[in-house]
């Protein structure tokens, strides 16, 4: 089954939302990037987390807006969301926990990446074990406050294998493996 591949835009300070999760700041460094591109053709799923799917949308009051990567890709997303709301909606599977969430989005990407949207979802999956890569385009800007890619109080030690790197005029893009 599919790889579980965060994939996000951080500042140089480490964040990748400013505060009050405002994404605002994203808008002017999204552009051509072949590594997006070529990560764009490899999604079989997306695993969102609810603040995500909710508004953390770089695209926000555009046409683009709630549109995964501005609609560059479709396909299945699962939601993980602590409450599930009672009207469905077309193409969202919304779950309750990580593991069924996990697993829902594995069998329906098949051999392609998971794409996990949201650092609080990407955080349960790399504490689970079941996070493989992590792809994170560097944008040249310093928010100094907001939400981390990486929190974890107290410490802790992730090792990670770099395994690309790409650079456009506006970000650097790095792609990892977590080693275990």
């Amino acid at each position: 089954m599919g790889k579980m591949l965060y994939s996000v835009t951080m500042s140089l300070d480490g964040f990748i939302a400013g505060p009050g999760g405002d994404m605002s700041w994203l808008a002017e460094h999204l552009g051509p990037d072949p590594a997006v591109d070529e990560l764009i053709g490899e999604i079989g799923a997306l695993l969102v987390g609810n603040r995500t799917f909710r508004g953390d949308d770089p695209h926000r009051g555009t046409d683009s807006e709630g549109k995964p990567f501005g609609g560059g890709w479709t396909g299945p997303q699962f939601v993980l969301i602590h409450q599930i709301p009672d009207t469905p909606l077309p193409g969202i599977t919304f779950v309750d926990d990580l593991g069924s969430g996990v697993a829902a989005a594995k069998a329906a990407a098949g051999d392609r990446y998971v794409n996990i949207l949201g650092a609080h979802v990407a955080r349960q999956c790399l504490e689970a074990g079941v996070l493989d890569e992590i792809l994170v385009f560097i944008a040249p800007v310093m928010l100094g406050d907001g939400v981390r890619l990486f929190d974890h109080p107290g410490g802790t030690n992730v090792r990670l294998e770099r395994i690309a790197l790409n650079h456009v005029p506006h970000a650097t893009s790095i792609r990892f493996r977590v080693v275990r």
